[in-house]
Protein backbone atom coordinates (compact mmCIF):
# COMPACT_ATOMS: atom_id res chain seq x y z
CA UNK A 1 0.00 0.00 0.00
CA UNK A 2 2.82 2.39 0.88
CA UNK A 3 4.69 1.68 -2.35
CA UNK A 4 1.55 2.13 -4.45
CA UNK A 5 0.77 5.43 -2.75
CA UNK A 6 4.28 6.75 -3.37
CA UNK A 7 4.22 5.69 -7.04
CA UNK A 8 0.88 7.43 -7.48
CA UNK A 9 2.17 10.62 -5.86
CA UNK A 10 5.25 10.67 -8.11
CA UNK A 11 3.15 10.17 -11.24
CA UNK A 12 0.65 12.87 -10.29
CA UNK A 13 3.18 15.26 -8.79
CA UNK A 14 3.11 17.73 -11.66
CA UNK A 15 -0.66 18.12 -11.16
CA UNK A 16 -0.42 18.65 -7.38
CA UNK A 17 -2.08 22.05 -6.67
CA UNK A 18 0.51 22.78 -3.96
CA UNK A 19 3.54 21.52 -5.82
CA UNK A 20 6.95 22.75 -4.58
CA UNK A 21 5.59 23.96 -1.23
CA UNK A 22 6.92 22.92 2.18
CA UNK A 23 5.51 24.00 5.54
CA UNK A 24 7.76 23.29 8.53
CA UNK A 25 6.05 22.85 11.90
CA UNK A 26 7.94 23.61 15.12
CA UNK A 27 7.00 23.89 18.77
CA UNK A 28 8.00 22.83 22.25
CA UNK A 29 6.62 19.93 24.29
CA UNK A 30 2.86 20.10 24.65
CA UNK A 31 2.52 22.87 22.08
CA UNK A 32 -0.02 20.89 20.06
CA UNK A 33 1.71 21.48 16.75
CA UNK A 34 0.58 18.14 15.30
CA UNK A 35 -3.02 18.99 16.21
CA UNK A 36 -2.61 22.43 14.64
CA UNK A 37 -1.16 20.87 11.48
CA UNK A 38 -3.83 18.21 11.01
CA UNK A 39 -6.96 19.66 12.57
CA UNK A 40 -6.70 23.42 12.40
CA UNK A 41 -4.60 25.57 10.10
CA UNK A 42 -3.59 22.93 7.54
CA UNK A 43 -6.65 20.70 7.62
CA UNK A 44 -7.80 19.91 4.09
CA UNK A 45 -4.73 21.53 2.50
CA UNK A 46 -3.76 18.33 0.71
CA UNK A 47 -0.17 18.66 1.90
CA UNK A 48 1.45 15.33 2.82
CA UNK A 49 2.59 15.10 6.45
CA UNK A 50 6.12 13.85 7.11
CA UNK A 51 6.18 12.74 10.75
CA UNK A 52 7.80 9.51 11.95
CA UNK A 53 5.68 9.58 15.14
CA UNK A 54 2.52 8.96 13.10
CA UNK A 55 4.11 5.96 11.39
CA UNK A 56 5.47 4.73 14.73
CA UNK A 57 2.01 4.88 16.33
CA UNK A 58 0.53 2.97 13.38
CA UNK A 59 3.20 0.26 13.50
CA UNK A 60 2.89 -0.10 17.28
CA UNK A 61 -0.85 -0.62 16.94
CA UNK A 62 -0.32 -3.14 14.17
CA UNK A 63 2.05 -5.05 16.47
CA UNK A 64 -0.54 -4.99 19.25
CA UNK A 65 1.60 -2.74 21.47
CA UNK A 66 0.46 0.18 23.61
CA UNK A 67 1.72 3.43 22.10
CA UNK A 68 0.85 5.26 25.32
CA UNK A 69 3.05 3.07 27.55
CA UNK A 70 6.55 4.55 27.91
CA UNK A 71 7.98 1.21 29.14
CA UNK A 72 6.76 -0.48 25.97
CA UNK A 73 8.03 2.38 23.80
CA UNK A 74 11.55 2.13 25.24
CA UNK A 75 11.65 -1.66 25.25
CA UNK A 76 13.88 -3.39 22.66
CA UNK A 77 10.81 -4.27 20.59
CA UNK A 78 9.46 -0.73 20.83
CA UNK A 79 12.78 0.79 19.74
CA UNK A 80 13.06 -1.69 16.88
CA UNK A 81 9.63 -0.57 15.66
CA UNK A 82 10.65 3.09 16.05
CA UNK A 83 13.69 2.53 13.84
CA UNK A 84 11.52 0.82 11.23
CA UNK A 85 9.09 3.77 11.44
CA UNK A 86 11.96 6.16 10.72
CA UNK A 87 12.98 4.08 7.69
CA UNK A 88 9.40 4.03 6.40
CA UNK A 89 9.08 7.78 6.90
CA UNK A 90 12.31 8.37 4.99
CA UNK A 91 10.96 6.25 2.11
CA UNK A 92 7.70 8.21 2.08
CA UNK A 93 9.55 11.53 2.15
CA UNK A 94 11.81 10.50 -0.74
CA UNK A 95 8.75 9.50 -2.77
CA UNK A 96 6.91 12.74 -2.10
CA UNK A 97 9.94 14.83 -2.97
CA UNK A 98 10.53 12.89 -6.20
CA UNK A 99 7.08 14.03 -7.23
CA UNK A 100 7.72 17.52 -5.78
CA UNK A 101 4.54 17.08 -3.73
CA UNK A 102 3.58 19.78 -1.22
CA UNK A 103 4.59 18.61 2.27
CA UNK A 104 4.28 19.39 5.98
CA UNK A 105 7.49 18.64 7.88
CA UNK A 106 6.54 18.12 11.52
CA UNK A 107 9.37 18.41 14.06
CA UNK A 108 10.07 19.84 17.49
CA UNK A 109 12.37 22.67 16.49
CA UNK A 110 15.18 21.87 18.91
CA UNK A 111 17.81 21.26 16.22
CA UNK A 112 18.22 24.44 14.17
CA UNK A 113 21.06 22.99 12.07
CA UNK A 114 18.94 19.97 11.07
CA UNK A 115 16.04 22.18 9.99
CA UNK A 116 18.37 24.57 8.16
CA UNK A 117 19.84 21.61 6.27
CA UNK A 118 16.39 20.26 5.34
CA UNK A 119 15.28 23.70 4.14
CA UNK A 120 18.43 24.16 2.05
CA UNK A 121 17.89 20.78 0.41
CA UNK A 122 14.31 21.67 -0.50
CA UNK A 123 15.17 25.15 -1.77
CA UNK A 124 17.86 23.66 -4.02
CA UNK A 125 15.17 21.38 -5.45
CA UNK A 126 12.96 24.38 -6.21
CA UNK A 127 10.70 24.35 -3.15
CA UNK A 128 9.36 27.44 -1.39
CA UNK A 129 9.44 27.02 2.40
CA UNK A 130 7.71 28.58 5.37
CA UNK A 131 7.52 27.77 9.07
CA UNK A 132 4.60 27.73 11.51
CA UNK A 133 5.85 27.95 15.10
CA UNK A 134 3.24 26.79 17.63
CA UNK A 135 3.93 28.48 20.96
CA UNK A 136 2.80 27.93 24.55
CA UNK A 137 3.94 29.07 27.97
CA UNK A 138 6.11 26.76 30.07
CA UNK A 139 3.21 26.38 32.54
CA UNK A 140 0.90 25.10 29.79
CA UNK A 141 3.62 22.77 28.48
CA UNK A 142 4.08 21.29 31.96
CA UNK A 143 0.33 20.85 32.49
CA UNK A 144 -0.16 19.12 29.13
CA UNK A 145 2.77 16.81 29.85
CA UNK A 146 1.08 15.64 33.04
CA UNK A 147 -2.10 14.89 31.07
CA UNK A 148 -0.26 12.52 28.73
CA UNK A 149 -0.89 9.25 30.52
CA UNK A 150 1.87 6.71 29.99
CA UNK A 151 4.11 9.12 28.07
CA UNK A 152 4.78 11.71 30.77
CA UNK A 153 8.38 12.91 30.94
CA UNK A 154 10.17 14.53 33.85
CA UNK A 155 9.28 18.22 34.48
CA UNK A 156 12.94 19.22 34.28
CA UNK A 157 13.16 17.58 30.84
CA UNK A 158 10.06 19.47 29.69
CA UNK A 159 11.63 22.74 30.83
CA UNK A 160 14.93 21.91 29.13
CA UNK A 161 13.17 21.11 25.83
CA UNK A 162 10.91 24.16 26.10
CA UNK A 163 13.87 26.50 26.68
CA UNK A 164 15.80 24.93 23.80
CA UNK A 165 12.94 25.56 21.37
CA UNK A 166 12.29 29.08 22.68
CA UNK A 167 15.94 29.97 22.13
CA UNK A 168 15.53 29.13 18.44
CA UNK A 169 12.61 31.46 17.67
CA UNK A 170 14.71 34.36 16.39
CA UNK A 171 16.99 31.95 14.52
CA UNK A 172 13.96 30.47 12.75
CA UNK A 173 12.71 33.92 11.81
CA UNK A 174 16.09 34.74 10.29
CA UNK A 175 16.23 31.38 8.51
CA UNK A 176 12.79 31.59 6.88
CA UNK A 177 12.35 35.37 6.70
CA UNK A 178 9.78 37.43 8.58
CA UNK A 179 7.15 37.00 5.84
CA UNK A 180 7.41 33.19 5.91
CA UNK A 181 7.61 32.69 9.66
CA UNK A 182 4.26 32.52 11.48
CA UNK A 183 3.81 32.20 15.25
CA UNK A 184 0.60 30.61 16.58
CA UNK A 185 -0.45 31.08 20.21
CA UNK A 186 -1.84 27.73 21.36
CA UNK A 187 -2.09 28.38 25.11
CA UNK A 188 -5.85 28.04 25.35
CA UNK A 189 -9.18 28.18 23.56
CA UNK A 190 -10.26 30.39 20.70
CA UNK A 191 -12.64 32.26 23.00
CA UNK A 192 -9.85 34.84 23.36
CA UNK A 193 -10.51 37.37 20.51
CA UNK A 194 -6.79 38.14 20.12
CA UNK A 195 -5.92 34.48 19.78
CA UNK A 196 -8.77 33.88 17.34
CA UNK A 197 -7.49 36.76 15.24
CA UNK A 198 -3.97 35.31 15.36
CA UNK A 199 -5.29 32.00 13.98
CA UNK A 200 -7.22 33.82 11.25
CA UNK A 201 -4.21 35.82 10.09
CA UNK A 202 -1.88 32.80 10.10
CA UNK A 203 -4.42 30.66 8.23
CA UNK A 204 -4.82 33.38 5.61
CA UNK A 205 -1.05 33.64 5.13
CA UNK A 206 -0.63 29.87 4.86
CA UNK A 207 -3.42 29.60 2.28
CA UNK A 208 -1.85 32.36 0.19
CA UNK A 209 1.55 30.71 0.41
CA UNK A 210 0.54 27.19 -0.63
CA UNK A 211 -1.69 28.45 -3.47
CA UNK A 212 0.98 30.72 -4.97
CA UNK A 213 2.34 29.35 -8.28
CA UNK A 214 5.99 28.23 -8.12
CA UNK A 215 8.41 31.02 -9.08
CA UNK A 216 11.74 29.28 -8.55
CA UNK A 217 13.53 28.71 -11.92
CA UNK A 218 14.37 25.10 -10.95
CA UNK A 219 10.71 24.46 -10.18
CA UNK A 220 9.50 25.98 -13.43
CA UNK A 221 11.99 23.95 -15.45
CA UNK A 222 11.00 20.71 -13.66
CA UNK A 223 7.28 21.35 -14.25
CA UNK A 224 7.86 22.13 -17.93
CA UNK A 225 9.87 18.95 -18.45
CA UNK A 226 7.34 16.79 -16.59
CA UNK A 227 4.46 18.17 -18.65
CA UNK A 228 6.36 17.43 -21.85
CA UNK A 229 6.91 13.83 -20.68
CA UNK A 230 3.27 13.48 -19.74
CA UNK A 231 2.05 14.84 -23.10
CA UNK A 232 4.44 12.55 -24.97
CA UNK A 233 3.13 9.52 -23.07
CA UNK A 234 -0.46 10.50 -23.83
CA UNK A 235 0.30 10.70 -27.55
CA UNK A 236 1.81 7.21 -27.48
CA UNK A 237 -1.28 5.67 -25.85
Amino acid sequence: MLVNEIIKQVEEGVDDPHIFKAVFMAGGPGSGKSYIAKSRLLKGSGLKVINSDDVFEFKMGKAGLDYEDSEVIYSPQGQEIRNKAKDTTATMEAGYLRGRIGVIIDGTGREIAKIAGAKEKLVNMGYSCMMVFVNTSLEVAQARNLDREGRTIKPEEVEKMWNSVQNNIMKFQQLFGADKFMVVDNNGGLEDPDRAENFRVVEKNITAFINRPPSNPFAKEWIENERKKKNANLKQE
